[in-house]
């Protein structure tokens, strides 16, 4: 079977699908590479790499669609959502395609794919389970933003991160909070805590404590107590509108004390709950910095902006999108890991298993032979459960 790696098309997107690293394992595995020219270099991985661990590099994008039968990207249609739409027409019927794909974004998106014919993989829907653990590309992606998210904040203030002692007199170090200890949370801790910050978290999940203290950081606790704070896929569940007023509350005046505030909690397939008001935002020191690393979902300030930075009652609000592409290098490693754990645990003896018993190809399975097959997703977008799915 013939993997094509297309040069990834998003406006300043700069890593790629596979690197030449996992190049062996894939062929040994029996598959043929097909790259395309360039397709590696923004990420610091020239052509004549993948050359030198048996790919073929191919000059014309249309022709790397056309002789795949798996076409592997970071961003597809859907979550490249300016120009993964030019890809679409390259797609050719029973063609299997895998990465992330935002299947709760738009109905019609997830329909073009459909439509299309292709057997289609998200991967930011993979099971948060032992087994599926290497081919968690969404956790190793988070896990970029939390780093990437604690150096932009950094920059953006007008302090700096640690205590220092001078002839000049004591710098006092800068105090971060951080509001969701997920993965890139957890990250964004461990971050700051090297950059000499005193850092807090804050996370609905009681069992963050215990992750949040181990890496040096205070754990915030509000006297409020979330309904099953997580779901069986170990992500946060949504809480009532009741439950985040009163959490605003608690969380203002930590909110109000911290010269950075990093916000990281994220509900897959729903609007990003707000947790810091209009309000919070006015009563920060001039020239503090938030983060939101939910901006993409509508963000978990109440003044973020997709995409941009802006200034609000002398705060810098940065509404960061994509943040994972500003570490191309190591990003494209973790990712095209991921993807051969994928593609091998998918492609036994050169044929695709669809073994809908097995949790990781049913939940991450969706589209196939020109239907929407994924139950979250129909069930997301109010479609009719399918009567088989053969």
């Amino acid at each position: 079977m013939i993997i094509g790696v297309a040069k990834e098309s998003y406006p300043g997107e700069r890593r790629v699908a596979l690197v030449p690293a996992v190049l062996p394992t894939l062929t040994k595995a029996g598959f043929e590479v097909h790259v395309q020219a360039g397709a590696g270099i923004e990420a610091g991985y020239p052509d004549s790499q993948y050359a030198d661990k048996g790919a073929k590099i191919v000059a014309e994008r249309q022709a790397v669609f056309s002789a795949a039968d798996i076409v592997v990207q970071v961003l597809c249609y859907g979550s490249n959502d300016i120009t993964g739409k030019e890809d679409v027409p390259l797609y050719h019927r029973d063609q299997i395609l895998i990465g992330f794909l935002r299947p709760f974004g738009a109905a019609e998106v997830v329909q073009d794919i459909a439509r299309a014919g292709v057997t289609s993989f998200a991967v930011e829907l993979m099971p948060r389970t032992t087994r599926a653990q290497s081919m968690d590309a969404l956790s190793s992606m988070a896990t970029i933003c939390g780093y990437k998210a604690v150096l932009v904040a950094a920059t953006s203030h007008l302090r700096i991160f640690p205590m220092l002692t001078t002839a000049a007199g004591t710098i006092t170090p800068a105090r971060v909070f951080v509001i969701g200890a997920g993965v890139a949370g957890l990250q964004a801790i461990a971050t700051a805590r090297r950059l000499g910050a005193v850092i807090s978290a804050y996370d609905l999940r009681p069992a963050a404590k215990e992750q949040v203290q181990s890496l040096g950081g205070r754990f915030v606790e509000l006297p409020i107590e979330a309904k099953d704070a997580q779901d069986a896929r170990g992500y946060a569940r949504a809480q009532d509108e009741d439950f985040y007023r009163r959490q605003r509350e608690l969380l203002g005046k930590v909110v109000q004390e911290s010269d950075v505030v990093i916000t990281a909690a994220v509900i897959p397939g729903k609007k990003s709950p707000v947790l810091v008001t209009e309000d919070m935002v006015k009563g920060m020191a001039p020239g503090s910095v938030i983060l939101d690393l939910a901006a993409e979902r509508g963000g978990n300030c109440e003044l973020t902006e997709r995409g941009k930075t802006v200034v609000k009652h002398g705060v810098t609000i940065i509404g960061a999108i994509n943040l994972a592409t500003g570490a191309p290098y190591h990003a494209s490693q973790l990712y095209a890991r991921n993807m051969t754990a994928f593609l091998t645990h998918l492609i036994k003896d050169q044929k695709l298993n669809l073994n809908l018993e097995d949790e990781i190809v049913r939940e991450t399975l969706v589209t196939r032979g020109g239907e929407i097959v994924n139950p979250r997703v129909r069930e997301f977008f109010a479609l009719p459960a399918l009567v088989t799915q053969s």
